[in-house]
């Protein structure tokens, strides 16, 4: 399939995913937002499409897993949309209470028991708190990813059984 044909039965498929997005959300402009997400994200990966007739089904599945992606990180930040005509959103966090004094102790506590670990399990356990990839974490102290998502696994297993005690 060509750049053009592909671009074209993409296009195509806008009023359909346009109908999935309001099935997904209630929002109009979430439903429009999460439309042009998956354009975006399928242009991008163009080049992953094996084209074996399945366009409609690659493309809605990215559309579904971008949603559930979404919906996780408002979920996380308790961030709903209001049903008004402008569509804000509301942001209905309480306070992290990082400015309680047992806080900043357990958040101390947490590193000193970080600093405990075996360097195995603490190295890749701080770079992926750092913010770090697992494939960025795999290539800099070369092990393969499965590894590290297991020690990273193990290692907050470890300090979840020594912080209960």
């Amino acid at each position: 399939m060509t750049t053009t044909e592909f671009r074209k039965q993409l296009i195509d498929l806008e009023h359909s995913l346009l109908k999935y997005a309001y099935r997904l959300r209630l929002c109009t402009a979430d439903a429009k937002d999460l439309v042009q997400e998956t354009f975006l994200k399928v242009l991008m990966n163009q080049d992953k499409f094996v084209d074996t007739g399945y366009l409609k089904a690659w493309t809605f599945t990215i559309m579904r897993n971008s949603f559930i992606n979404s919906y996780r990180r408002n979920v996380l930040q308790n961030t709903s949309c209001d049903r008004t005509d402008e569509s804000f959103l509301i942001n209905q966090t309480n306070s992290s209470g990082s400015d309680n004094p047992d806080s900043a102790y357990s958040v101390i506590e947490i590193d000193r028991k970080i600093e405990q670990l075996n360097d195995k399990f603490r190295i890749p356990l701080k770079m992926y708190i750092e913010g770090y990839k697992y494939k960025e974490i795999a290539d800099s102290i070369n092990l393969k990813i499965g590894t590290v998502k297991s020690r990273i696994f193990l290692a907050r297993k470890v300090l979840m059984n020594q912080l209960s005690k």
